[in-house]
């Protein structure tokens, strides 16, 4: 079966007809929802904050990881129910084997909007590398083979016709530190991140990822194939954090309340992210990191599907892989090619 936009609507459909006859949850389902301590994940700080997940019927109990791949092998077990993370070699594995489920889109590179940003070690950057144009040669970060950070490079690379070299590091962190002592030379990350790395002397913003990738589908909402198959639990945690994204984006992005509305927005989000700054230190890179998250969760399939045909062209999951095992397009609106 191939995935169309038709398919797609008849399958919105009949979701809404499931949803309108199935059961209500029991009142205090609970619920673990993955999360990063990054800006981009905050609707569902939100959702959890401001009572949305309450009103759904959900107890939800957030639990915090370093990195997509652990947070896709806790969604398969069925440790963590719901998250929304980056595409990756291991979460597209794991729903070949039928674990897990891409359920909605969330954070999107969008033109105009400030998004990743691309990063270059001060000795890089005093050799020459002070634009994506001047990679060849270099040596790119990552956290592990078939992360984003290894799309994203990739792609940068084939479009300026670099040969680079891609070194994992695991972690976020030990990527920050390689790039500021100059045992890489570049790496893209997002806003939040990649500007306070910046502002000191030993790390340049050399170029945006939105350049290369304009319509990058960053991360995806994901859950269980089990969780997928039950649509009231499943169609509640949506309803509480698709309008977390509307009021994330109107408050943040839009400035929907002004600078009150943005002040108390990012109060909301300190709470889970920069939690070991002074709130007034928090905010600029709090506010540095906002993104567009897709409303209502709609998902860029022909962003997807770019990512799974790198993949496979890198030899990093089976060239039989098909979309249609990674989404269920049935929650949500299906955008892109």
């Amino acid at each position: 079966m191939t995935i169309t936009r038709r398919h797609t609507l008849a399958l919105m459909g009949a979701a809404a007809t499931t949803a309108l006859a199935a059961p209500a949850i029991a009142q205090g389902t609970k619920l673990k929802v993955g999360a990063l301590r990054f800006t981009s994940h905050s609707p569902s700080f939100i959702a959890l904050e401001k009572g949305l997940f309450a009103e759904a019927g959900l107890d939800v109990e957030l639990e915090f990881f370093q990195a997509a791949q652990p947070m896709a092998v806790a969604i398969a077990s069925g440790d963590v129910d719901y998250a929304m993370t980056a595409m990756s070699g291991g979460l597209v594995n794991l729903a070949e084997k039928g674990a897990i489920k891409v359920i909605g889109g969330g954070l999107s590179e969008e033109p105009g909007i400030d998004g990743q940003k691309i990063l270059a070690s001060d000795a890089a950057y005093q050799a020459g590398v002070t634009s994506p144009a001047a990679l060849d040669g270099k040596r790119f970060g990552m956290t592990t083979a078939g992360s984003s950070f290894h799309y994203m490079g990739s792609k940068i690379a084939a479009a300026e016709g670099a040969n680079m070299t891609f070194v994992p590091l695991q972690a976020v962190g030990a990527i920050i530190g390689a790039l500021k002592t100059g045992q890489i030379d570049a790496w893209s990350i997002v806003p939040h991140i990649a500007k306070p790395v910046a502002a000191g002397p030993e790390v340049h913003m050399i170029g945006s990822v939105a350049d290369y990738l304009p319509d990058y589908q960053v991360t995806t909402v994901f859950t269980s194939a089990a969780n997928a198959g039950d649509r009231p639990k499943t169609n509640a945690f949506l309803e509480a954090f698709k309008p977390a994204i509307t009021d994330y984006n109107s408050t943040m992005i839009d400035r929907a309340g002004g600078d009150a509305g943005v002040d108390a927005m990012v109060d909301l989000i300190h709470k889970y992210v920069y939690t070991d700054r002074e709130r007034e230190r928090a905010a600029p890179s709090i506010i540095n990191g906002t993104m567009r998250i897709n409303e209502g969760a709609a998902l860029n399939v022909g962003s997807i599907r770019d990512q799974l045909e790198w993949f496979q062209s890198e030899g990093l999951i089976d060239a039989g892989i098909s979309l249609d095992q990674i989404i269920d397009p049935s929650f949500t609106e299906m955008i892109g090619s």
